[in-house]
């Protein structure tokens, strides 16, 4: 970047920086531990981060001059741009993680709640052909304009794609407790939508360009189970379904009888089929009531 010396550094590493968290699953605290918490929120994501970034890329420019490395070419290193551009980079992860069904937690640790607009698939290959092509283009030029173009196209179309959602979202006509409609990676104007109300999960297909209104199909309602007695006990069970449950955002629980006890395993609606089959769910065993088991 021509504003200050590692520019360049700071967008990238700044950019990425909110998925650190991947290392940190055996944190005590919450906030932490959890995938698109703390670090992918306004506090820790993008209020305090970003400066200790820069912090570390000054301080290692710092320890390259002390040991001789010559900058010939280049800006000069300037803190307040490079503080800028860390904020800047660090911003575009968070905003573009709450473009898609995985949600972020926004203000961790004030708030565990989650935040989405279902606007892009998790890697959406329009905002990819776009972009590329405005980087392409801008290079063959020397002008800015293509790749500027670029951005703003990408920006209408997560805008629309937005609009989308909240007509997917109304499609079904139910008053949801939770509801998201996750766009297709190359046909966007189609959701798959997936509610829960009243302890029941529901599901079905919308398309834009068949019926703005309603839903084409949809799936009969199941319930989510999470109100049986022995699915609220395998919820305290362990830590593994503790954190499970306080990121999923549609938790839904299986019961597997066998004997004196019963595995639960949790599972998040939005994550269902053969591709999640051994991801996004957590399991515990716990006694069950009958003749001959002591339950408790």
């Amino acid at each position: 970047m021509r504003r200050s010396r590692k520019g360049l550094a700071a967008c990238v590493l700044a950019a990425n920086m909110p998925d650190i968290d991947v290392f940190f699953g055996w944190s005590p605290w919450a906030p932490l531990a959890m995938h698109r918490g703390f670090t992918h929120g306004l506090v820790g994501g993008v209020l305090l981060m970003p400066p200790l970034l820069a912090a570390l890329l000054w301080l290692f420019d710092r320890w390259q001059a002390k040991r001789g490395k010559v900058f010939a070419r280049g800006p000069r290193m300037h803190f307040g741009w490079l503080v800028t551009l860390c904020y800047l980079g660090a911003l575009t992860h968070p905003l573009l993680d709450l473009q898609n069904v995985y949600a972020v937690q926004l203000f961790s640790p004030m708030s565990g709640a989650w935040f989405h607009t279902d606007g892009l698939f998790i890697i959406d290959p329009w905002v990819w052909i776009v972009l590329g092509l405005g980087i392409w283009r801008r290079r063959r030029s020397g002008s800015a304009v293509p790749a500027i173009a670029a951005l703003l196209v990408v920006l209408a179309y997560i805008a629309a794609n937005i609009g989308i959602a909240r007509l997917a979202y109304e499609a079904p006509g139910v008053r949801a407790d939770r509801i998201f409609a996750g766009p297709e990676p190359l046909a966007f104007w189609r959701r798959e939508v997936i509610w829960r109300e009243g302890g029941m999960i529901g599901k079905g297909r919308y398309d834009l360009l068949r019926k703005a209104d309603a839903l084409i199909s949809r799936e009969p309602l199941r319930p989510d189970n999470m109100a049986d007695p022995l699915v609220r006990r395998a919820a305290a069970a362990n830590l593994e379904v503790a954190r499970f449950l306080a990121w999923s955002n549609l938790p839904m629980a299986g019961i597997e009888r066998r004997g004196c006890t019963a595995r639960v395993t949790f599972r998040d609606a939005r994550f269902e089929g053969p591709r999640f089959e051994n991801s996004f769910s957590a399991s515990a065993e716990v006694p069950t009531d009958g003749p001959g088991c002591a339950g408790r």
